[in-house]
């Protein structure tokens, strides 16, 4: 081994020979093909170790060398550096041209003070980052490496290790480290807020699983509310006439009233199927999540104006989103001019309509350039709720998700929509352009209820039914109109304009929630019984014309009978008229 040959050498001279040959010794090292280093136990107070341009894949074996000042790797095959403790004299190591991906231990060599790892493969800060603990360090290399071609490179070293007075074989100036310092300032400040992003990603995600939860909830208790009653009304309805079923007469001439029974089902049934159902519709609000994905928000500029547990409000350019019922009070903070001129889209999900129709007049004063509404999970069921918005000032589109509004389920939905709406001249419903052919078709299915509504309401009950602001408008043009010759009230109902649409329509409102009064709710009864009784007189007098058309033909024929036996005798006949006239008088 190295150290046989050495031992077996140094025995033969005297010191100052012996101190000569140690320098010699190093050298005639280089280009021997060693693959290892080994054998070195007996040389403690070895100086300078230089071993370059051979074959030696590791580090190795030279703990022991306490008094070693330099160490030459260079041109060899090492991969990783380390096992260097121990090396307490080192000032030197050169680990030029190797095949080094990452360094360990330099900091605990306490004199090393240039280390050459110049042609590597050192491509991370991170595999080096031991030296910039130490704090013996005064210049490195590593010219040569992938790390070197990095835009960050020379800040990011600078600003780690701030002992070093050289880096590749350049002295460091006073400006490089201010610069180093800046951009250290200027990553330190991108750090924290990708931080910040990450931890408002979070949340947001936190929100909207918590508001759509909430929303599952909600919908769950309310199917089984749903559910109950319409039990109550089955039992209720069961010992009644059944206007469902059609009536019919027997061949003895006898009128039946079939019993219905509806068969119930249990309670746990009805909850069942009401969890089931709810957990699809989450299962689906899960898989196209507001119409965004949350990875899309964080790389737009988004501007978060509140986040809590359950619900979520936030502004991403034109367009406002609001997640969850607690998500409207963000209507009631302060606006900026400026900001509140930018939403041109306000976007609901997880929140019931009828809460939405309370806030539509302050969303029409908060943002007065709103042009499109969209609707997800917000419980859209029947076409009446369109009516509050009418309220808004303009619109040019609306989007109904048929996820959570069941309303989209109903064939002439649309139709309704663009008559109801027509003072707006909506563009698109459901990025669906409208056509001309549109609007008359909704015109024709439901022009007929504005001309109804306008001709058939006395005037007080119009205007109990129409905002103050439109009160006032009808009563002025009700009063200028009343003037002209010729032209009768209800005439002039029907072509009356308030604020761009007709009366007809005016009057065609979705009553808020927070004035359904008990009065209303009983005339709500009293209608709906009232409409029960028309059905059922209707039906009754269906069954009795379906039986006098099977009767008919065999009425018919009696009275033809009868009518002929008493013709076939004049003079009896004439006589039987004759007395019957006279019993009269």
């Amino acid at each position: 081994g190295l150290g046989d040959f050495y031992e077996l050498l140094s025995q033969q001279l005297d010191s100052a020979l012996q101190a000569v040959f140690v320098i010699a010794f190093t050298h005639i090292l280089a280009f021997l093909r060693i693959k290892n280093i080994s054998n070195l136990e007996s040389l403690t107070d070895l100086d300078v170790l230089d071993l370059h341009a051979n074959q030696i894949c590791r580090m190795e074996n030279i703990n022991h060398l306490t008094e070693l000042r330099v160490l030459n790797l260079a041109g060899n095959f090492i991969v990783h550096v380390e096992n260097m403790s121990g090396l307490d004299s080192l000032t030197e190591l050169n680990l030029r041209r190797n095949r080094i991906e990452s360094v360990r231990d330099a900091d605990t060599l306490p004199r090393l003070q240039r280390f050459f790892l110049s042609f590597n493969n050192i491509s991370r800060f991170e595999d080096i980052a031991c030296l910039a603990d130490s704090l013996s360090l005064s210049e490195v290399t590593l010219d040569g490496n992938p790390i070197a071609q990095e835009s960050w490179y020379k800040h990011t070293i600078l600003r780690h290790m701030l002992q070093l007075r050289q880096l590749d074989m350049k002295k460091i100036t006073e400006e490089e480290r201010r610069m180093a310092s800046v951009m250290a300032r200027k990553e330190d400040d991108k750090k924290r807020e990708i931080h910040k992003q990450a931890i408002l990603k979070e949340k947001r995600r936190l929100a909207i699983s918590n508001a759509a939860r909430q929303w599952e909830i909600q919908q769950t208790v309310a199917a089984i509310k749903d559910a109950q009653q319409e039990q109550v009304k089955s039992l209720g309805t069961a010992s009644n006439i059944s206007i469902h079923k059609p009536y019919h007469i027997n061949e003895h001439e006898q009128v039946l009233w079939p019993n219905e029974s509806s068969p119930l089902s249990p309670k746990n049934n009805i909850e069942k199927e009401a969890v089931e159902s709810n957990k699809q519709d989450l299962s689906k609000s899960e898989k196209s999540n507001n119409m965004r994905s949350p990875d899309e928000i964080l790389t737009c500029t988004v501007q978060g104006l509140s986040i809590a547990d359950s619900h979520l409000a936030e502004l991403e350019g034109d367009t406002l989103h609001l997640y969850g019922f607690g998500a409207l009070e963000s209507l009631d903070r302060s606006w900026g001019v400026q900001a509140a001129g930018t939403v041109t889209t306000v976007s609901f999900m997880f929140i019931d309509f009828d809460e939405i129709a309370a806030v539509l007049p302050r969303l029409r004063i908060k943002f007065p350039n709103i042009l499109h509404l969209k609707f997800q999970d917000t419980n859209l069921h029947k076409l009446q709720q369109f009516n509050a918005l009418a309220l808004g000032r303009r619109l040019d589109q609306l989007t109904v998700s048929s996820q959570g509004n069941p309303v989209v389920n109903f064939s002439l939905w649309k139709y309704y929509v663009l008559f109801r709406l027509n003072h707006f001249c909506l563009q698109k419903i459901n990025d669906m352009e409208v056509t001309p052919m549109d609007i008359v078709m909704g015109e024709r299915l439901f022009g007929i209820l504005a001309h109804v509504a306008a001709s058939d309401l006395p005037q007080p009950r119009l205007l109990s039914l129409l905002g103050e602001i439109k009160k006032k408008q009808l009563q002025f043009i009700l009063e200028g109109k009343g003037k002209k010759s010729g032209i009768t009230l209800e005439e002039s109902k029907d072509s009356i304009k308030l604020g761009g649409e007709t009366v007809g329509r005016a009057i065609m409102n979705y009553p808020n929630k927070d004035i359904i009064t008990e009065q209303f709710k009983e005339t709500k009864t009293f209608c709906q019984v009232y409409v029960q009784e028309l059905v059922k007189d209707a039906a009754l007098i269906d069954v009795k014309n379906e039986s006098l058309q099977k009767l008919w033909p065999q009425i018919f024929i009696e009275l033809v009978r009868d009518c002929v036996i008493q013709m076939s005798n004049k003079n009896t006949h004439m006589k039987l008229c004759l007395k019957s006239i006279m019993d009269q008088k």
